[in-house]
């Protein structure tokens, strides 16, 4: 478990998700999202590293799901999804999550870390570019809504 001090002052600490943080998880994700991911995707990966949870006050504020793959025998690290509860958000909750997420993903030994972005989500890509990630091609119609993606990478170590 990581904790990490919020501009807030209250502490936000970072663990591996729990079968019991899975509703908490999904209502964040349902306020988040246009198209949100269903409870079971989440449960697939419940024991992997890279499922991510943020704790403050003893509710969820927010999580990560991120993993490893090989592509073209190089590893290629993935964040998935990211989303703060609304109630936390400006507070350093993505970017505590973000920051030991990639920690996963380079002790997995991923060399690069993509995510996808909506096109018209300009804090995202804010906190993306300040973690260093740099655009690299545009996904027309990526969303359901017909929303273009960003793909954003980054060079790890």
């Amino acid at each position: 478990m990581t904790t990490h001090a919020r501009e807030d002052g209250d502490e936000v600490s970072i663990r591996p998700a729990e079968r019991a943080d899975l509703l908490a998880v999904v209502r964040i994700e349902n306020d988040s999202f246009a198209q949100p991911w269903p409870y079971d995707a989440f449960e697939q990966f419940l024991g992997e590293p890279g499922f991510l949870v943020a704790q403050t006050g003893g509710e969820i504020a927010g999580y990560v799901v991120a993993d490893v793959t090989q592509q073209v025998g190089r590893s290629l690290g993935h964040v998935k999804d990211i989303a703060v509860h609304t109630d936390h958000r400006g507070a350093g909750v993505g970017s505590a999550l973000l920051s030991r997420s990639l920690g996963v993903l380079a002790a997995r030994g991923a060399e690069t870390v993509k995510l996808e972005v909506r096109r018209s989500n300009d804090e995202a890509k804010r906190l993306y570019r300040q973690f260093g990630f740099e655009p690299l091609r545009r996904v027309p119609g990526y969303y359901g809504n017909d929303e273009d993606a960003i793909v954003m990478i980054r060079k790890l170590g």
